[in-house]
């Protein structure tokens, strides 16, 4: 036990010092990185000590990992959850609420498996609750007051369901996405279905108000291609490379020319031909057919990129970004990794959330930092849901 003890901590030790690959470089370092806050652990790098720029998780080989989703709200909650390409399921950080999805309510700061889960296809986080996907059903586990996990049940305040439970009545899903306290599925058939909460209509069933606690079709909705739910607001891609939008629209959110809420789809203004579409917590992006990228939503720190701080209730180009394979846009900053594999960031940096070994105040809201240099052995990211922190792998 003693040697173990030993070897974890000299794998610690590694995980605190490793340093980016530089630029150039044929032989990048493995490891998944990450980056800001970390008061939970939820950097995966066996500390609580906040990050200002990018250091491996504890132990998380890239090649190894298939897909990785990041929660959390401010400073409650924040944690992480990575699907290995064997199928099992790894996550770290705040377990207040059970997210972790191990039996306990203990946080940890270095990833270890969920209990119970293998043969998982694809995973998705909100605030403070998870899903997994397993032939074509959902399960769920974490914070469960507005039904997010859709089981039937609605936990007391400020509780949750610490292991996987099933969600009920879904099958043949083929994609999983969640909100801050909400979730979706996307069926096979095209159709989409919601549960949760619905304070601002983020459900899309015509009504505010009234949470669900087992999924409800998306009403006169098809055709759906993708899901790019925001914390309190839902996206779709449908497949005429359309966007459809629907919930909490008072920063601009829905994209429709508008700052108010809408229980009922309705489609992002000045925007067509879609390839792909990523959804932050309170503004959008979408990657378009020609390789443009075009961005709505809350801007207050700068984190469209467009060079303001201005909302957007429409969509607008953002000119000077060139080169994206992915987005991941966050709460108050966005990433982006180009195709050279390098990772650029901008918006609020209070946590040292872009990642370039400052916290310093004044947002960058036209001129993205590097966070990884090209060649950096990136072909991911993600970003906490509703937190200062982030992923490359």
């Amino acid at each position: 036990m003693c040697g173990a003890i030993a070897a974890a901590a000299a794998l610690i030790a590694t995980a605190g010092t490793a340093a980016p690959a530089a630029a150039g470089t044929t032989s990048p370092d493995p490891w998944v990185y990450s980056w800001g806050q970390n008061a939970s652990g939820e950097l995966g790098n066996g500390s609580t000590v906040a990050q200002q720029t990018p250091g491996p998780v504890l132990g998380l080989a890239r090649e190894d990992v298939k897909e990785l989703e990041a929660g959390g709200a401010a400073a409650t909650g924040p944690f992480a959850v990575a699907l290995l390409k064997n199928g099992t399921v790894k996550s770290w950080g705040d377990n207040a609420y059970g997210q972790l999805g191990n039996g306990t309510t203990t946080s940890r700061s270095f990833p270890a498996a969920v209990a119970g889960l293998d043969g998982i296809r694809s995973i998705a986080v909100g605030c403070h609750h998870a899903l997994a996907l397993k032939n074509g059903r959902v399960w769920a586990w974490g914070r469960n007051e507005n039904g997010q996990l859709g089981d039937g049940t609605t936990s007391a305040k400020n509780t949750g369901v610490t292991k996987p439970v099933a969600v009920q009545g879904l099958d043949k899903v083929k994609a999983i996405a969640a909100g801050c306290h909400f979730s979706l599925a996307l069926r096979q058939d095209g159709t989409v279905w919601a549960w949760g909460a619905n304070s601002h209509g983020q459900l899309g069933n015509g009504n505010i108000g009234t949470d669900r606690n087992t999924p409800q079709q998306v009403p006169n909705l098809e055709g759906v291609t993708a899901l790019a739910p925001g914390a309190y607001h839902s996206a779709v891609l449908t497949s005429d490379h359309k966007v459809k939008t629907w919930g909490y629209g008072g920063t601009g959110d829905l994209g429709n020319d508008s700052t108010a809420n809408s229980s009922t789809p309705v489609d992002v203004q000045h925007l067509a031909g879609v390839a792909k579409l990523y959804g932050g917590t309170y503004h959008s992006y979408a990657v378009l057919e020609d390789g443009t990228v075009k961005g709505w939503g809350r801007n207050g720190a700068g984190q469209l990129g467009d060079g303001t701080k201005t909302h957007r209730t429409t969509a607008v180009s953002l000119d000077g970004l060139t080169g994206v394979r992915e987005l991941a846009p966050g709460v108050d900053h966005s990433l982006a990794l180009r195709d050279d594999q390098s990772v650029v960031a901008w918006g609020a940096n209070a946590s040292g959330q872009l990642g370039n070994g400052s916290t310093e105040a004044a947002e960058r809201a036209d001129k993205p930092v590097t966070v990884l240099p090209a060649h950096s052995g990136a072909n991911h990211l993600a970003v906490g849901r509703h937190a200062a922190f982030g992923f490359a792998y």
